[in-house]
């Protein structure tokens, strides 16, 4: 009976599936606010967003509205109140309020409200009669540009996360395993859909596998580097075009005892590719992964020629890119294989 494929580790489309759980220093987060809020889902942030604004409208209303009514401007009665030196009865008074046109707390919500977004209507204005009134004022204009500082640049920072970039690099849906030099190789394809270059743009590659050291302990995901090649020599590529990784498979490389029969029983094998390089219009560094499991890699195929010179320029026909084709390979082990070149 096949035995159960372990879950991934890394998925095809990058993201890691590793479950973090009973975390008891939950505190740490709040110290970096700005990271937690630019990682948590756009629905959350913006309901963060929308209860700040709205909380601080309501605080500085109820401020204002106790200024108001400290001050007796909300008393309609001292509003009208004939002032001696005036004429007849009923006469304007020269009672000057805090803020004009606050009657109620509805009004020095709204009050509120402009102040922050700096929204003037013209119907209620701060006077020189409460210096406390002043100083709400300039209070409340910082708080409110502190809180569209944050929220601008969580915003800016969502839409332009490393991540997004990663998007339109690709990574062949399989890996295969062939000759390149005499020497069996594993091999994938890597890509940019976009013009815009990836600049300094590295690669390599990990194989993830439990193992057991001598003294008994279980690594359940021991993570091994393994070493690769490219057309332009070391892990640095120049990725104008899509291009062809390799692994040459020999005595240092995890891959050395593993045969076309075996392969697709090593259900604990698993290949990570990770791309990193800086985007070249952001200057943003970003990365992209993905991952092979043995029944994605292919024994005996190589990848298809997708690159063709039409009327002076390089043509990159995508359709095409991860398609393969069967080639004479041995059915053997890296090991099995130089055994028997030496013994030839």
């Amino acid at each position: 009976r096949a035995r159960e494929r372990r879950a991934r580790f890394v998925g095809k489309n990058g993201a890691c599936n590793v479950a973090h759980k009973n975390i008891r220093e939950q505190g740490r987060f709040l110290q970096d606010v700005f990271t937690t809020l630019v990682d948590l889902k756009w629905p959350h942030t913006l309901l963060i967003f929308t209860m700040s604004f709205l909380c601080s409208w309501l605080l500085f209303g109820m401020v204002w509205w106790l200024i108001a009514f400290a001050h007796g401007d909300l008393d309609h009665s001292t509003r009208l109140q004939r002032d001696p030196g005036e004429g007849a009865p009923g006469a304007p008074s020269s009672f000057v309020p805090c803020v004009t046109s606050i009657h109620s707390f509805t009004s020095a919500f709204l009050f509120s409200i402009e102040v922050q977004v700096t929204i003037g209507f013209g119907g209620r204005m701060v006077t020189e009669e409460c210096p406390a009134a002043i100083l709400v004022l300039i209070v409340q204009n910082i708080v409110g540009l502190v809180i569209n500082a944050i929220m601008l640049g969580c915003i800016f920072m969502k839409t332009s996360q490393a991540h997004r970039r990663a998007e339109t690099l690709i990574f062949s849906k399989h890996a295969v395993i062939a000759l390149r030099e005499g020497k069996l190789c594993f091999m994938l394809r890597v890509g940019d859909l976009r013009k815009s270059m990836i600049i300094s743009a590295t690669i390599r590659m990990q194989v993830v596998k439990k193992t057991a050291s001598l003294e008994g302990e279980v690594v359940p995901l021991n993570q091994i580097d393994i070493q690769m090649e490219n057309p332009v020599g070391g892990n640095s590529i120049f990725l104008v075009s899509p291009l062809i990784i390799y692994h040459v498979i020999d005595k240092n490389s995890p891959l050395y005892d593993i045969s076309p029969l075996n392969l697709h029983h090593h259900e604990d094998l698993e290949i990570i590719v990770i791309l990193e390089g800086v985007v070249e219009t952001t200057g943003i560094t970003t990365q992209a992964r993905t991952s092979y499991l043995a029944d994605e890699i292919l024994w005996g195929q190589r990848f298809v020629p997708i690159v063709a010179e039409e009327d002076g320029r390089y043509s990159v026909d995508y359709s095409k890119f991860g398609n393969t084709v069967k080639v004479p390979t041995p059915s053997c082990t890296a090991r099995q294989l130089e055994e028997d070149k030496s013994i030839m």
